[in-house]
């Protein structure tokens, strides 16, 4: 293989913390903002500039298949197909840009308060309309009922959302798309992919995407998209005549390929994302998403004892291993002084957990805050 892992036996899940050096400082809750980067990844990171330093273009002469490399074991991360599968800088310029290849003569439905980067395009573009649903209490329920009074044809949301955790249930997707087949389910996996099982083939969505550095631990810079055959025929329809490109390096890419992977690919964040995604695939995705429902399942126990979690949350089967808490000054100084990182949005604190951080961790959190808030 192109890249190799630093050890070629698959690794315990509660062994991987020592292999992400922030860790043995902080007590790191902020994977929804940004994802460690390990010792295993900088070394192949290392070794890829060193060929360049040393090679200059000859290091380029494979890139293509170098390339095609990280395509498929995306794809094979997500069950998609490769040609299916486009390489990204980031999740935001592959949504802009194929928003910007779709028909303007649609009615899309948004989700109030998801992240930027994901309605923005879509408010932006002189759709027919754009409709924003609340889903602050049941996501489900909310987005069927809006369904059912003014079926949309595109619904674009995130997965998980960013502000404070909620997941849409996966078999709702499915169940969505088999009663509504017509519409198009445009999703933002930035906050999901790396934290469960996910099957593209099987989810009932179009299109999904996502950044690589939260969850994937892929450092910044690169992101992919899966996009249903359904899109990519109405995607920048209009420039199939002018298809395949004639040019020697541009014949081999797909329609999607030439719209959404434009100029010289980045062969170090592309290759650090393939690199990551073999490393999470070597843990079992069923061992890290089992890992995560602790979490998810501790947290939301916890803190909604404690009073400073939405009890909304409580009951909720799916929920990331993410929290927004409203928390005083002085518990956010006393989590600030026992060198706990975490995020504010939306006016809260914001508590994320990955594979590398542990109960014990989350429970000497709930302490502090149980202790500043006089809980």
């Amino acid at each position: 293989m192109w890249y190799a892992a630093k050890n070629q036996n698959q690794p315990m899940i509660t062994d991987v913390a020592s292999d992400f050096p922030v860790l043995s400082q902080y007590t790191y809750a902020n994977t929804a903002a940004t994802g460690l980067l390990s010792e295993t990844l900088m070394e192949w990171r290392q070794g890829h500039d060193l060929d360049y330093l040393i090679k200059g273009s000859l290091f380029r002469e494979y890139n293509g298949r170098f390339l095609e490399d990280v395509r498929e074991e995306v794809a094979k991360f997500v069950d998609a197909e490769s040609s299916q599968t486009v390489l990204l800088p980031n999740f935001s310029f592959g949504l802009k840009t194929l928003v910007n290849g779709l028909s303007r003569n649609r009615k899309v439905l948004l989700v109030k308060d998801d992240y930027p980067s994901l309605n923005w395009p879509f408010e932006t573009a002189g759709f027919t309309s754009v409709a924003h649903v609340d889903i602050s209490s049941d996501p489900e329920a909310a987005v069927l009922e809006y369904f059912r009074k003014d079926t949309p044809d595109i619904f674009a949301f995130s997965m998980v959302q960013y502000l404070n955790g909620l997941c849409f249930d996966p078999a709702f997707i499915r169940e969505l798309k088999a009663a509504y087949p017509d519409t198009l389910l445009i999703a933002d996996g930035t906050q999901y992919l790396g934290t469960a099982v996910f099957s593209f083939e099987n989810s009932g969505l179009d299109v999904i995407g996502t950044s690589g550095y939260k969850w994937l631990l892929a450092g910044f810079g690169n992101g992919f998209m899966c996009v249903s055959d359904v899109v990519a025929r109405q995607c920048y329809d209009h420039a199939i005549l002018f298809e395949p490109q004639k040019e020697e390096f541009l014949s081999g890419k797909n329609h999607l390929q030439i719209h959404l992977e434009p100029g010289h690919l980045d062969t170090l964040n592309l290759g650090s994302l393939g690199q990551s995604v073999q490393w999470l695939s070597s843990l079992g995705m069923a061992n890290v998403e089992a890992r995560l429902k602790e979490y998810s399942a501790f947290g939301r126990k916890e803190f909604v004892k404690l009073g400073v979690a939405d009890p909304v949350i409580e009951n909720r089967e799916f929920h990331a291993p993410v929290f927004s808490l409203k928390l005083g000054k002085k518990t956010i100084d006393a989590l600030k002084s026992r060198d706990v990182i975490f995020s504010v949005r939306g006016g809260k604190v914001r508590l994320s957990f990955h594979i590398y951080n542990s109960i014990k961790e989350m429970e000497k959190i709930a302490k502090i805050i149980k202790h500043s808030e006089g809980a």
